[in-house]
């Protein structure tokens, strides 16, 4: 078959930039190795449109002029998106399938006539979240249970067959591949070797949601309140190719944060690492933090750390509260940096490896062959479909509302994932514990709860309407 993929992140010949990107190239190489031909077809970058190959039979065109860098990718002129809309024809005229990765290809009238799978792979960014609503897809691949009920309880609220269309494909890693691997070339991408000093690892892009001031905060702690003078934390700088005025300012904000803790010695910043090095990256910490907001879909990098044998601490944002069990990997709530401080010190002073119950969970669940063989069945079996259904829900006395799966009770309130923090939700939180499973009007105002505070909730994203 030919297959055309669609990714509106640039993508590089040797370099993977994110989790995103990884996967996508994953499951193109693997319809490759199948004997498909696969065009990939995605944002260009530093005025460069030449094509390269993923695999022989794999071909990236980096040739559609999406604005450059994040965010607002349709920040474009109509010329632009004419030649956009013209590039992506003139590939889907002789294509058998088409697969867009990330739902970030507004335009459904494009690819309508072509058997489409979409995957919704953030919960986040307006395109993604656009494009679960304007999607015309067989199906729409979610990659964890949390985004499923995510897109559930709002595109689905308007759409019928969304169930029958979504489905659940777990990110898969290669455990062959995240195993504990001795550092070695490793130290050449490093600005300090680590000697003996414990090391702690956060892999992550930089940008405030995902946690560098709560790993600042943290650190602080670990070097001076539980004595670990020599820590060195280690994070990634982004490629000054995609560096703009606005990081250049947060990357400021951050040198400030580490002066003021007095941690320049603890706080070290590196180079992208290449993708092939990061299990030696992982193998060479003591622990990896992932203590952002940022409500992740998935969230490689914890669990790729776990099976190159190194702990990871997270916060219960989004769908880390659900993709381990408790007592398989230590979590704590968004922004405690003692609880998060105080495990780590006990991880170090213990020198704490990834248990084997750990270890048989995330090989058993999240594997690269399952994840590969069941994109590559959706993608080769899609069939051509009409736009779903929409159906307007009314909302009035009988409407049951329910805690929607973004939100959590805490001793400190309602977390909302999307407000990164917790809200007293008072009286109505005693409600939503007595009705578990959905409550009306009626219901929270025998228990003393006004219709305007529901009603409040709900628009501020604490409730959801319950589907009938």
């Amino acid at each position: 078959m030919r297959i055309v993929m669609f990714s509106i992140n640039p993508l590089f010949p040797g370099m993977v930039m994110g989790g995103a990107p990884k996967h996508l190239q994953q499951i193109a190489i693997h319809l490759g190795q199948m004997g498909h031909d696969v065009s990939v077809l995605c944002t260009r970058v530093a005025e460069s449109s030449i094509p390269f190959y993923w695999h022989d039979k794999v071909k990236v065109v980096p040739i559609l002029r999406f604005k450059q860098p994040f965010p607002q990718p349709y920040g474009i002129t109509a010329h632009d998106l004419a030649n956009i809309i013209q590039d992506m024809g003139d590939y889907l005229v002789y294509a058998d399938r088409f697969y867009m990765h990330d739902g970030e290809f507004l335009l459904p009238y494009v690819y309508q006539h072509i058997p489409t799978v979409v995957s919704l792979r953030d919960n986040v960014y307006p395109e993604t979240i656009l494009g679960g609503f304007l999607a015309n897809a067989h199906r729409l691949i979610l990659i964890s249970e949390y985004s499923y009920q995510y897109y559930q309880q709002t595109v689905g609220r308007f759409f019928p067959e969304f169930d029958e269309r979504a489905i659940i494909i777990h990110n898969g890693l290669d455990w062959s591949t995240f195993t504990y691997t001795p550092p070695k070339e490793i130290y050449d991408y490093l600005p300090i070797h680590p000697q003996n000093r414990p090391v702690l690892l956060h892999p992550h892009r930089p940008e405030a949601t995902k946690g560098i001031f709560q790993t600042i905060a943290v650190v602080d702690l670990l070097v001076h309140k539980y004595g670990f003078v020599d820590l060195l934390a280690l994070a990634p700088k982004w490629l000054d190719l995609q560096l703009t005025p606005e990081l250049s300012e947060f990357y400021v904000s951050i040198e400030q944060a580490i002066e003021s803790h007095g941690l320049n010695h603890n706080m070290v910043f590196h180079g992208w690492i290449p993708q092939p090095l990061m299990p030696q990256y992982y193998s060479l910490g003591d622990v990896t933090v992932s203590l952002g907001s940022f409500p992740e879909s998935f969230g490689n990098a914890v669990y790729e750390s776990l099976g190159c044998g190194t702990p990871s601490v997270v916060a219960r944002i989004a769908t880390h509260r659900e993709l381990l069990p408790e007592h398989l990997i230590d979590k704590v709530d968004y922004d405690d940096a003692e609880s998060a401080a105080m495990k780590i010190a006990q991880i170090l002073n213990e020198k704490r490896r990834t248990s084997p119950d750990t270890l048989a969970y995330i090989h058993a669940h999240y594997s690269t062959e399952r994840q590969l063989n069941a994109y590559a069945d959706a993608i080769l079996n899609a069939k051509v479909v009409s736009p779903m259904r929409y159906q307007h829900p009314i909302i009035d006395e009988n409407t049951r509302y329910q805690l929607p799966v973004w939100c959590y009770l805490t001793d400190k309130g309602v977390y909302n994932d999307f407000w990164a923090a917790y809200h007293p939700l008072g009286m109505l939180e005693q409600v939503i514990k007595t009705y578990p499973d959905g409550f009306t009007m009626t219901q929270a105002r025998d228990m003393g709860v006004s219709d305007e505070t529901v009603k409040m909730a709900y628009r501020d994203g604490f409730l959801v309407p319950m589907r009938i």
